[in-house]
């Protein structure tokens, strides 16, 4: 392929932490490779509640990164707010502050993030006069980001790629801090001017693409492509490691959100406890990253029972962790929208040996674990099915046992998934916006 330019635009990007940060880290690290200069429009001051700056080791140097400071309040802030508006305080000031605070917040549209938008289009202007980039790719959510798209396609200058990382429709109608009747009306006719700006569009599955294209006619189906997320060898050291030989470990490494509730694992806990006391002794259970307020509940009295909460580590310590377990957790909750989904953590499990237990409902990661065989997958509310796992897998280790990936499972076939092949792909998909917008 021809050399080209391109412009990343991402708020979510390191030492920011989260899952979503991987995706444009690793393009930038492993673009150059296919012929792309990637550049980097972020956030100075992200209000988001996570940093890793062991992230920025993606990052080569020289890499031009440009900051632009957002108007949002600090994350701790917000806590406070979404505290105070759900009525966890019992002080009268404290629930009115919430109420006009959640007013407040249903008013910014599409995301709270469209106060970095003032100060991003300044700092976006400023790259296309000064380094004139073939391409610009906005990655989210946040979903404001695309916003910009318009703008540039008026200018007429340069490609335009938009990367779904998640679903828009299924971010405004499930997400707890984003849902609104006003997200919900303004969010599909911004969605429509937004795509047709873009000369080039990017969805994290096919599930993704598939909806869009249903939803919107226009769009050419050449012109959107599903590129799924991945994983990076070189994340992870030794893969080497030996789990534990006096309980049978199970770990989940991300964050606990609506969308990722426990709540039908932590009952099916309770439940084997229940039944089996001296099986239940033998199990341990590690959750690694953040817990939003709201799913906290679910958590109560397990930890008696084997559960650990261990906040927020290091991405690199937590592949370290995952794989020093006899089997990994992928969640997905039984939420609308939650079919086209798969966690991006998947594809790090898919790397290691352990086999994977997924708890979700029917769906694009169902359709993921079956085709290649990572283990097995139990609906995400289905207590007693759940409970017979656990059961199942502590008896055969109290013998001696360990869980053990199918026989089915063919790790050539994940060659795909490498961040590097993808990268391959997002430049091949550049090269197209720029034709796009070239006429060639």
């Amino acid at each position: 392929m021809r050399a080209l330019s391109a412009l990343l635009v991402s708020y979510a990007f390191p030492p920011v932490g989260g899952a979503g940060v991987q995706r444009t880290a690793k393009l930038v690290k492993y673009l150059p490779e296919f012929g792309v200069t990637p550049s980097v429009l972020s956030v100075s001051n992200p209000s988001v509640p996570l940093r890793d700056e062991t992230l920025m080791a993606d990052i080569p140097s020289g890499t031009r990164i440009r900051l632009a400071r957002t108007l949002e309040p600090g994350y701790a802030t917000k806590q406070v707010s979404w505290k105070a508006e759900a009525g966890a305080s019992a002080r009268p000031v404290a629930r009115l502050r919430g109420s006009v605070t959640g007013f407040a917040r249903r008013l910014l549209v599409p995301d709270p993030q469209i106060l970095w938008l003032p100060a991003a289009s300044y700092a976006l202007t400023q790259e296309l006069l000064q380094h004139k980039p073939d391409c610009v790719l906005i990655s989210a959510p946040p979903f404001s980001q695309f916003l910009l798209a318009p703008a540039l396609r008026a200018a007429r200058r340069p490609a335009i790629v938009l990367d779904y990382r998640d679903e828009w429709s299924t971010a405004r109608n499930t997400y707890e801090m984003l849902k609104s009747g006003l997200a919900r009306v303004a969010g599909e006719y911004l969605e429509e001017r937004v795509l047709r700006a873009a000369h080039v569009i990017t969805t994290a599955t096919q599930e993704f693409r598939d909806n869009l294209l249903a939803r919107f006619s226009f769009l050419k189906p050449d012109r959107v492509l599903a590129i799924p997320n991945g994983y990076d060898p070189d994340d992870f050291g030794d893969i080497d490691s030996v789990p534990p030989s006096d309980k049978l470990t199970l770990t989940y490494g991300g964050t606990i959100f609506k969308l990722t509730s426990a709540a039908g694992l932590l009952d099916a806990v309770r439940l084997l406890n229940e039944r089996s006391p001296e099986l239940g002794k033998l199990l341990s259970i590690k959750f690694f990253g953040r817990i939003v307020d709201t799913e906290l509940p679910h958590f109560a009295g397990t930890e008696a029972l084997g559960v650990e909460r261990l906040g927020y580590i290091p991405h690199e310590r937590v592949l370290a962790t995952l794989n020093q377990s006899h089997v990994t957790l992928c969640l997905l909750d039984a939420v609308p929208g939650v079919e086209g989904i798969y966690p991006a953590k998947i594809f790090e499990l898919m790397y290691l040996a352990r086999p994977v237990l997924a708890l979700a409902p029917e769906g694009a990661l169902t359709r993921l674990m079956h085709a290649h065989n990572l283990g097995p997958v139990i609906a995400p509310r289905d207590v007693p099915a759940i409970a017979n796992q656990l059961s199942n897998w502590l008896e055969a280790f109290r013998a001696g046992h360990a869980p053990e990936r199918g026989a089915g499972y063919d790790p050539r076939t994940t060659a795909r998934y490498h961040r590097r092949a993808l990268a391959g792909e997002f430049a091949a998909a550049l090269e197209r916006a720029r034709d796009v917008a070239t006429g060639h």
